[in-house]
């Protein structure tokens, strides 16, 4: 019961983080638009490229991070179910 509570929590608190991160595509986008008009191109792109590298790779990292946890965790699950003794399975 416990397990399922805290995935529920997680979940909703991914859920209305995501929220947010919607908005952000229109707001680079009017950004973009504005400082387009102006003039103002080599600086802009290459902190908004640095931007869109980072939010795609985020999800990822995170992955992989939960992903090596749980690798973790099962090797020393696997360690304590085997019997002690000089036998080898």
């Amino acid at each position: 019961m416990k397990v399922f509570i805290k995935t529920l929590f997680v979940a909703v608190v991914l859920l209305l983080t995501n929220v947010d991160s919607w908005a952000q595509c229109a707001m680079c986008r009017s950004t973009l638009e504005a400082n387009m008009s102006n003039g103002e191109t080599a600086n802009f792109a290459a902190g908004l490229n640095f931007g869109i590298l980072y939010l795609f790779f985020t999800p990822y990292l995170l992955l992989a991070v939960i992903a090596f946890f749980w690798y973790r965790n099962s090797r020393k699950n696997v360690k304590n179910l085997r019997p002690s003794g000089n036998r080898s399975w």
